[in-house]
């Protein structure tokens, strides 16, 4: 309407739209002034730029109040709604069941998804990516206590080397894996001798889900779909070698730099290191 003003006489313009002169010269005030959120904005704008639009709106206001800023999430709800900051969709993972191969043994953890100590409970699983019509494989072990991925391992075929090397790296970067409970699926890998051996030989309690519960090992699942929702789903890659630099940057990143709410607003690695001071 401001702009039709030029044109046609203001009187008849609020008649035709039925308004009130008082409303409309509300509104042409309100737009002349400044938006009151246009630092909240640009600080928002700043954290999801920086996060390469990774974040939603619990994360980008968790990030804007360790600098200090008091913010209500629903606010940076609805300024990222109005700029079309949003998420992308996730998608499934591999499943390596393939049938009674080995040995499956109970649930021992039972989806209880926290420890109160580092290195007491660990859980691991193994997803595919696809690239140019070919398959890598990961296979990484998360620390229940803060998240952050221990060790991982990949490998252009899912055998049994993809594990077992996945546990040799997690383990030397543990000091003590005696009664360290380690949770997995009833994938074919985990119900071999040799790697039930392994976890006997570290003193280390096995556990594996139900068969055919994703839900019984939550933890690490939601760690692969935010992986490929946060990178591979974003990205295009001309081989292999690329997606692996990718996948050690982003693992480098998620355990480093990428806060969790229920971290207190700090990385996984930021949670440890100041437990320990503590």
């Amino acid at each position: 309407m401001i702009e039709l003003r030029h044109e046609f006489p203001l009187a008849d313009l609020l008649h035709a739209a039925q308004l009130p002169r008082s409303t409309f010269y509300y509104q042409v005030k309100a737009l002349a002034m400044p938006d009151r959120h246009d630092e909240l904005k640009a600080k928002i704008r700043a954290v999801f730029v920086r996060h390469r639009g990774l974040y939603g709106y619990r994360r980008v206001t968790a990030a804007i109040r360790r600098n200090g800023w008091l913010v209500n999430h629903k606010t940076v709800q609805r300024l990222m709604g109005e700029m079309g900051m949003k998420s992308r969709v996730r998608r499934k993972k591999f499943r390596s069941y393939k049938g009674e191969i080995g040995k499956a043994v109970p649930n021992f953890l039972n989806r209880e998804f926290t420890a109160l100590q580092a290195n007491r409970k660990w859980v691991t699983d193994v997803t595919e990516f696809g690239v140019a019509g070919k398959k890598l494989y990961l296979s990484p072990v998360m620390d229940l206590y803060n998240g952050e991925i221990v060790a991982y391992q990949t490998s252009h075929r899912p055998d049994f080397s993809l594990v077992m090397n996945m546990l040799k790296k997690a383990v030397k970067k543990c000091k003590a894996t005696d009664g360290l409970l380690l949770h997995s699926d009833q994938g074919w890998h985990y119900r071999m001798q040799p790697y039930r051996a392994a976890l006997a030989r570290y003193k280390m309690k096995q556990s594996m889900s139900r068969k055919g519960n994703c839900f019984d090992n939550a933890a690490m699942e939601s760690f692969f779909a935010t992986l490929k929702a946060e990178y591979f789903y974003l990205s295009d890659f001309e081989d292999f070698e690329q997606l692996n630099a990718g996948l050690k940057n982003y693992i480098n990143y998620y355990n480093r730099h990428r806060i969790k709410s229920k971290l207190d607003g700090m990385s996984p690695v930021e949670y440890r290191l100041q437990a320990a001071r503590c």
